[in-house]
Protein backbone atom coordinates (compact mmCIF):
# COMPACT_ATOMS: atom_id res chain seq x y z
CA UNK A 1 0.00 0.00 0.00
CA UNK A 2 1.90 3.17 -1.37
CA UNK A 3 -0.39 5.52 0.81
CA UNK A 4 -0.06 4.25 4.24
CA UNK A 5 2.71 7.06 5.42
CA UNK A 6 3.81 8.31 2.28
CA UNK A 7 3.58 11.95 2.71
CA UNK A 8 1.58 13.74 0.13
CA UNK A 9 4.56 16.64 -0.91
CA UNK A 10 6.70 13.98 -2.94
CA UNK A 11 8.40 14.47 -6.06
CA UNK A 12 6.36 11.19 -6.98
CA UNK A 13 3.19 12.08 -5.78
CA UNK A 14 3.34 15.61 -7.35
CA UNK A 15 4.07 13.74 -10.52
CA UNK A 16 1.12 11.99 -10.09
CA UNK A 17 -0.86 14.12 -8.88
CA UNK A 18 -0.19 16.09 -12.22
CA UNK A 19 -0.57 13.11 -14.75
CA UNK A 20 -3.70 12.25 -13.19
CA UNK A 21 -5.06 16.09 -13.44
CA UNK A 22 -4.42 15.96 -16.94
CA UNK A 23 -6.45 13.34 -17.57
CA UNK A 24 -9.31 14.60 -15.79
CA UNK A 25 -9.36 18.21 -17.72
CA UNK A 26 -8.78 15.97 -20.90
CA UNK A 27 -11.45 13.21 -20.29
CA UNK A 28 -14.10 16.56 -19.15
CA UNK A 29 -13.62 18.23 -22.24
CA UNK A 30 -13.52 15.59 -24.88
CA UNK A 31 -15.87 12.33 -25.49
CA UNK A 32 -13.73 10.43 -23.62
CA UNK A 33 -15.39 11.42 -20.05
CA UNK A 34 -18.85 11.75 -20.48
CA UNK A 35 -21.83 9.86 -22.45
CA UNK A 36 -24.02 12.96 -22.57
CA UNK A 37 -28.35 12.56 -23.46
CA UNK A 38 -30.63 15.18 -23.91
CA UNK A 39 -31.68 13.95 -19.57
CA UNK A 40 -29.28 12.21 -18.27
CA UNK A 41 -25.24 12.23 -18.22
CA UNK A 42 -23.09 8.96 -17.43
CA UNK A 43 -19.50 10.08 -16.40
CA UNK A 44 -16.71 7.98 -16.47
CA UNK A 45 -14.02 10.69 -14.39
CA UNK A 46 -14.74 9.21 -11.22
CA UNK A 47 -12.15 6.61 -12.23
CA UNK A 48 -8.53 9.15 -12.49
CA UNK A 49 -10.20 10.44 -9.02
CA UNK A 50 -10.54 6.64 -7.18
CA UNK A 51 -7.00 6.04 -8.78
CA UNK A 52 -5.49 9.12 -6.90
CA UNK A 53 -7.53 8.27 -3.54
CA UNK A 54 -6.21 4.85 -3.42
CA UNK A 55 -2.74 5.19 -4.84
CA UNK A 56 -1.52 8.31 -3.33
CA UNK A 57 -4.69 9.24 -0.18
CA UNK A 58 -7.36 11.07 0.66
CA UNK A 59 -6.24 14.05 0.69
CA UNK A 60 -5.20 13.14 -3.35
CA UNK A 61 -8.46 12.14 -4.05
CA UNK A 62 -9.80 15.35 -2.34
CA UNK A 63 -7.42 17.40 -5.08
CA UNK A 64 -8.54 15.07 -7.74
CA UNK A 65 -12.39 15.31 -6.91
CA UNK A 66 -12.24 18.92 -6.69
CA UNK A 67 -10.32 19.19 -10.14
CA UNK A 68 -13.31 16.93 -11.33
CA UNK A 69 -15.73 19.17 -9.40
CA UNK A 70 -14.36 22.81 -10.80
CA UNK A 71 -14.66 21.24 -14.45
CA UNK A 72 -17.53 19.66 -14.42
CA UNK A 73 -19.03 23.30 -13.15
CA UNK A 74 -17.82 24.34 -16.38
CA UNK A 75 -19.42 21.90 -18.69
CA UNK A 76 -22.56 24.00 -17.31
CA UNK A 77 -21.99 26.99 -19.45
CA UNK A 78 -22.80 25.21 -22.71
CA UNK A 79 -21.56 22.23 -23.01
CA UNK A 80 -24.25 20.45 -20.90
CA UNK A 81 -27.63 20.91 -20.85
CA UNK A 82 -28.61 19.25 -17.92
CA UNK A 83 -25.63 21.37 -16.15
CA UNK A 84 -27.22 24.75 -18.20
CA UNK A 85 -30.49 24.57 -16.81
CA UNK A 86 -29.62 24.17 -13.18
CA UNK A 87 -27.10 27.21 -13.96
CA UNK A 88 -29.89 29.40 -15.22
CA UNK A 89 -31.76 28.44 -12.39
CA UNK A 90 -29.05 29.03 -9.49
CA UNK A 91 -25.42 29.54 -10.16
CA UNK A 92 -24.39 29.06 -6.72
CA UNK A 93 -26.60 25.87 -5.44
CA UNK A 94 -25.38 24.61 -9.09
CA UNK A 95 -21.28 25.29 -7.93
CA UNK A 96 -22.36 23.70 -4.42
CA UNK A 97 -23.41 20.89 -6.15
CA UNK A 98 -20.94 20.09 -8.98
CA UNK A 99 -17.91 21.06 -6.48
CA UNK A 100 -18.66 19.46 -3.15
CA UNK A 101 -20.10 16.61 -3.84
CA UNK A 102 -16.84 15.67 -5.68
CA UNK A 103 -14.57 16.67 -3.49
CA UNK A 104 -16.08 14.86 -0.30
CA UNK A 105 -16.36 11.68 -3.10
CA UNK A 106 -12.44 11.50 -3.63
CA UNK A 107 -12.16 12.43 -0.27
CA UNK A 108 -13.97 9.32 1.47
CA UNK A 109 -12.85 6.82 -1.58
CA UNK A 110 -9.23 7.33 -0.03
CA UNK A 111 -10.65 6.94 3.65
CA UNK A 112 -12.53 3.49 2.46
CA UNK A 113 -9.49 2.10 1.18
CA UNK A 114 -7.25 2.89 4.16
CA UNK A 115 -10.03 1.34 5.96
CA UNK A 116 -10.41 -2.04 3.93
CA UNK A 117 -7.31 -2.48 3.50
CA UNK A 118 -6.60 -2.45 7.18
CA UNK A 119 -8.82 -5.60 7.75
CA UNK A 120 -8.39 -7.07 4.25
CA UNK A 121 -6.96 -10.22 5.14
CA UNK A 122 -6.34 -11.63 1.65
CA UNK A 123 -2.91 -12.00 0.20
CA UNK A 124 -3.74 -9.80 -3.27
CA UNK A 125 -6.03 -6.75 -1.09
CA UNK A 126 -8.44 -7.35 -3.82
CA UNK A 127 -11.51 -6.88 -2.15
CA UNK A 128 -9.93 -3.14 -0.60
CA UNK A 129 -9.50 -2.05 -4.36
CA UNK A 130 -12.35 -3.01 -5.44
CA UNK A 131 -14.62 -1.86 -2.75
CA UNK A 132 -12.92 1.48 -2.66
CA UNK A 133 -13.38 1.51 -6.10
CA UNK A 134 -17.34 1.19 -6.22
CA UNK A 135 -17.32 3.83 -3.55
CA UNK A 136 -16.12 5.97 -5.97
CA UNK A 137 -18.69 5.89 -8.16
CA UNK A 138 -21.54 5.17 -5.53
CA UNK A 139 -20.49 8.40 -3.53
CA UNK A 140 -20.71 10.57 -6.69
CA UNK A 141 -23.72 9.49 -7.43
CA UNK A 142 -24.90 9.66 -4.18
CA UNK A 143 -23.81 13.42 -3.17
CA UNK A 144 -24.34 14.63 -6.83
CA UNK A 145 -28.16 13.71 -6.48
CA UNK A 146 -28.68 14.14 -2.66
CA UNK A 147 -27.60 17.96 -2.89
CA UNK A 148 -29.86 18.00 -6.30
CA UNK A 149 -33.06 17.00 -4.65
CA UNK A 150 -31.77 19.45 -1.36
CA UNK A 151 -31.10 22.85 -3.58
CA UNK A 152 -33.29 21.99 -6.90
CA UNK A 153 -35.92 19.59 -5.64
CA UNK A 154 -38.73 22.49 -5.88
CA UNK A 155 -37.88 23.34 -9.30
CA UNK A 156 -40.23 22.66 -11.92
CA UNK A 157 -37.45 21.36 -14.22
CA UNK A 158 -36.19 18.23 -11.43
CA UNK A 159 -39.84 18.03 -10.86
CA UNK A 160 -40.59 17.13 -14.35
CA UNK A 161 -38.44 13.92 -13.56
CA UNK A 162 -41.27 11.94 -11.69
CA UNK A 163 -44.15 12.71 -9.26
CA UNK A 164 -42.36 11.23 -6.20
CA UNK A 165 -39.02 11.42 -4.90
CA UNK A 166 -38.39 7.91 -6.05
CA UNK A 167 -39.25 8.63 -9.35
CA UNK A 168 -36.86 11.27 -9.98
CA UNK A 169 -33.72 9.56 -8.50
CA UNK A 170 -34.73 6.25 -10.36
CA UNK A 171 -35.01 8.63 -13.36
CA UNK A 172 -31.52 10.41 -12.90
CA UNK A 173 -29.75 7.62 -11.61
CA UNK A 174 -31.41 5.13 -13.61
CA UNK A 175 -29.03 2.92 -15.84
CA UNK A 176 -26.38 5.29 -16.01
CA UNK A 177 -25.74 4.81 -12.45
CA UNK A 178 -25.45 1.23 -12.53
CA UNK A 179 -23.03 1.16 -15.57
CA UNK A 180 -20.64 4.36 -14.00
CA UNK A 181 -20.55 2.08 -10.71
CA UNK A 182 -19.32 -1.03 -12.67
CA UNK A 183 -16.92 0.80 -14.85
CA UNK A 184 -14.93 2.55 -12.01
CA UNK A 185 -15.08 -0.62 -10.35
CA UNK A 186 -13.43 -3.16 -12.71
CA UNK A 187 -11.29 -0.32 -13.94
CA UNK A 188 -10.46 1.67 -10.73
CA UNK A 189 -9.45 -1.66 -8.93
CA UNK A 190 -7.06 -2.92 -11.81
CA UNK A 191 -4.99 -0.14 -12.33
CA UNK A 192 -4.90 1.32 -8.94
CA UNK A 193 -3.53 -2.01 -8.26
CA UNK A 194 -0.89 -2.24 -11.02
CA UNK A 195 0.26 0.58 -9.90
CA UNK A 196 0.59 0.28 -6.52
CA UNK A 197 2.26 -3.49 -7.25
CA UNK A 198 4.83 -1.19 -9.85
CA UNK A 199 5.73 1.48 -7.03
CA UNK A 200 6.38 -1.49 -4.53
CA UNK A 201 8.36 -3.39 -6.78
CA UNK A 202 10.40 -0.13 -7.54
CA UNK A 203 10.90 0.68 -3.87
CA UNK A 204 11.87 -3.13 -3.33
CA UNK A 205 14.45 -2.96 -5.97
CA UNK A 206 15.69 0.81 -4.96
CA UNK A 207 16.55 -0.53 -1.32
CA UNK A 208 18.29 -3.98 -2.18
CA UNK A 209 20.51 -1.58 -4.69
CA UNK A 210 21.58 0.61 -1.66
Amino acid sequence: MSNSKTPLFTTRNLVQLALLTAIIIVMSFTPIGYLKTPIVEITFIPIPVVIGAIVIGPSAGAFLGAVFGLTSFIQCFGMSQFGAMLLSINPIFTFIMCFVARLLMGWLCGLIFKAFYRFDKSSSKLVSYGAASLSGALLNTLFFVALLLLLFGNTDFVQSFGDTVFGIIATIVGVNGLVEALVCMIVGAAVSKAIDKIFRRTSKTNTEQQ
